[in-house]
């Protein structure tokens, strides 16, 4: 029986809510349960694009982050589930991994995309899979549909 299960999710709604309504859930009514998502390190001169990214586009989309946040934990609390949420800054895998280490996690839940086109799949990174390599405990990953 796991005790301490912390959700990490990458801020999306969708990703939040396939975690929050994920089947096994239910077997763990009696757990603590952290919310846990990770904003990357924005770098305020320089843009994914190459533009700039301005201090106040960093503050709305962490104000934005803050809010889905709280509306997961809301949800789970009304569900009964012990439950609080966390946001941290960083590499997704790393910020999961250490902060389940640091507060005795016995299960790390992540949600997984799967991508259907074969050069996203050699290109792309993926966070559950860094993470397994990382993880001092047992991760779960649940599959991501649109359709939720």
């Amino acid at each position: 029986m796991y005790k301490n299960i912390l959700l990490a999710y990458d801020g999306s709604v969708l990703d939040q809510k396939a975690l929050i309504e994920c089947q096994e859930l239910a077997n763990w009514g009696s757990a603590q349960i952290t919310l846990l998502t990770v904003t990357p390190n924005y770098y305020a001169s320089l843009g994914i694009d190459g533009g700039f990214v301005t201090q106040e586009k960093i503050d709305q989309d962490e104000q934005a982050q803050l809010e889905i946040l709280n509306a997961g934990v809301m949800t789970l609390k009304s569900a009964g589930y012990q439950v609080k949420g966390v946001c941290l800054k960083g590499d997704a895998a790393v910020e999961i991994a250490n902060y389940a280490k640091q507060n005795h996690s016995d299960l790390i839940v992540v949600g997984h995309k799967h991508q259907s086109h074969w050069a996203a799949r050699w290109w792309g990174s993926s966070k559950s899979k860094a993470l397994i390599e990382i993880a001092h405990c047992s991760v779960l990953i649940v599959i991501l549909k649109d359709d939720l």
